[in-house]
């Protein structure tokens, strides 16, 4: 099974004020080395995202999995272009004023999804709030056109927040994504600190209206960052009671000295409890390690909730 999935070049002139928190000083253990890119399946899929004019997060976050999730065939797109008009401190993609979008996205989007060959497909975006739809008719035209050339491939949508409102959630929503996907990235307490102006009424919005419409939900966390297991518990208890189908659960890596700093690397033991405990309360599926993603391995989570395709 094959995902696609777009990223955004390292800006590297955004400041942030300092944390009130102690960064990590340990040197990168050794559970989080990751292959490094090769191979012709990875050159293929590297070409054919250049060549196509796609922004990809394997790039853009400097993913560790991009080496072999790109050999195996499979990336994450990104659409509205490389600029978010949010500033979250642990991201990587450049954050401003964005330009006009390009109105050939969806189109390009669902040919290069077509020529990959893919079977599922995980598709993301900045945020736009400079929009007055926040660019949820974009959303709509890269789904609706992805799966009219590609009957047999499963879409995964990895959306913004939209401000929590429920009638630009809709209009994602009825273009019939097969997952929605929208993160909580941390415990309640550091939403601010780790998210800026993201927040846990409009992400817990985004995830119950989806519920609600009988959608496939899925979010994730990333650990790292000066959470404590308490509260951990305690966001992954609201996950459970928003019906939360998928949970992903990853080590914080920073992306740069002007970013939210590493506070701890967590060891893969408490990843695998911390697994543990979502599925003992009721969440479906959960993936969980230092070198897990929001997308890494989509295919896998979704496969045993996916009822047939009612498109084939």
């Amino acid at each position: 099974m094959s995902v696609v999935e777009t990223t955004v070049r390292p800006y590297r002139g955004f400041c942030y004020l300092s944390y009130p928190m102690n960064p990590s000083t340990e040197r990168k253990p050794a559970w989080l080395k990751a292959r490094i890119p090769g191979g012709e399946d990875y050159a293929r899929v590297r070409d054919l995202v250049r060549s196509k004019k796609l922004h990809t997060v394997c790039e853009s976050a400097n993913c560790p999995n991009q080496g072999e999730c790109w050999a195996s065939g499979t990336a994450t797109v990104m659409i509205l272009g490389n600029t978010c008009t949010r500033g979250c401190h642990f991201c990587d993609v450049p954050k401003g004023k964005p330009a006009s979008y390009d109105r050939e996205e969806p189109e390009r989007v669902a040919a290069s999804v077509k020529l990959m060959g893919l079977k599922y497909v995980v598709i993301t975006s900045v945020a736009r709030d400079d929009l007055p739809d926040q660019g949820t008719e974009v959303w709509a035209e890269t789904i609706l056109r992805t799966r009219a050339e590609n009957p047999a491939c499963r879409i995964e949508v990895l959306i913004p927040d939209l401000q929590g409102r429920e009638d630009l959630i809709d209009i994602v929503l009825d273009a019939s994504p097969d997952v929605l996907n929208h993160n909580f990235e941390t415990v309640e307490r550091l939403q601010r600190q780790v998210r800026g102006r993201a927040n846990i009424r409009d992400t817990s919005a985004v995830l119950r209206r989806a519920k609600e419409r009988g959608f496939i939900t899925k979010t994730s966390l990333m650990l790292g960052v000066g959470e404590t297991r308490e509260e951990l518990e305690a966001i992954i208890r609201h996950i459970a009671e928003l019906k939360v189908d998928i949970l992903t659960i990853g080590q914080y890596l920073s992306p740069g000295k002007e970013h939210l700093p590493v506070h701890r690397y967590v060891p893969p033991e408490e990843f695998e409890a911390l697994k543990e405990f979502a599925l003992h309360q009721g969440i479906a599926v959960c993936q969980s390690g230092p070198l897990v993603r929001s997308s890494y391995r989509a295919d896998e989570a979704a496969n045993s909730l996916l009822l047939p395709s009612p498109f084939l």
